[in-house]
């Protein structure tokens, strides 16, 4: 969840929820102070928001990459099968990088998907944006998500849930795995792969069908993105040979 964006939000359904007593004399200082506030992040937002599609424009130019700017709902609904892109609702790619890079075909995007709870007669809305790398391929493979280890998941371990016991006790200790196919998720967690990734330990990598993605909690720097999209498609190169031939 981005914190400026966030707050924008939430100011404009404060806004949309006032009522006639909110504008009662002794509130009104408040309020108008308020309401400045969130027209001075309204405007930086929308600054920003500009620059940074300007600049991931430019970047996808010098990677040879076609760029669109606009919301696309197709997305989120044509990987819905991932993970990721089976939560809340309100779910678009926007900014979207696509082409081919080092050789695959390859997407980036920026995602935002929204939770909404009711309390009573107000609901409230929470928006969430990352990032998302992804590299299509023309096989397919079970379900396999690698995350970084949360507390949560040392407490499912407790309760019973399946765990995978790899032979670099660091990898175990920094990540969680979960794998609809058992031998795949150890085929593809190799010692050069869980490496790898022992570098990378903010990675959120999930595989599924014909596609490899790895995801971002936050919306990265234009500046990471081709060394996010290096990282995907070494992680394509490091998958061992012999799954593409079974």
């Amino acid at each position: 969840m981005e914190p400026i964006t966030d707050l924008f939000r939430n100011v404009n359904d404060w806004l949309n929820s006032l009522t006639a007593e909110d504008f009662e004399p002794y509130k009104m200082p408040a309020a108008i102070a308020f309401i400045v506030v969130a027209a001075i992040v309204g405007i930086a937002l929308r600054i920003w928001e500009k620059r940074r599609r300007e600049s991931l424009a430019k970047k996808a130019a010098q990677l040879g990459l076609h760029f669109k700017v606009e919301r696309d709902y197709d997305v989120p609904e044509r990987l819905r099968f991932l993970k990721r892109f089976d939560e809340g609702v309100d779910r678009y790619a926007f900014n979207i990088m696509q082409g081919v890079y080092r050789g695959h075909p390859v997407r980036a995007f920026d995602y935002h998907y929204a939770i909404t709870d009711d309390y009573g007669t107000r609901r409230d809305s929470s928006h969430f944006y990352f990032s998302v790398f992804v590299l299509h391929q023309p096989v397919q493979f079970p379900e396999l998500e690698i995350v970084p280890q949360r507390f949560y998941h040392r407490i499912g371990e407790a309760f019973g849930m399946e765990t995978f016991n790899f032979e670099s006790q660091a990898f175990n200790r920094a990540f969680f795995v979960r794998a609809a196919n058992r031998r795949f998720a150890y085929d593809v967690c190799h010692p050069r792969m869980m490496a790898f990734l022992l570098k990378h330990p903010e990675i959120n990598l999930e595989i599924e069908g014909h596609c490899i993605a790895i995801c971002y909690e936050t919306r990265q720097q234009v500046s990471e993105v081709q060394p996010h999209l290096d990282a995907l498609v070494d992680i394509r190169e490091l998958m061992p040979a012999h799954l593409y031939s079974e």
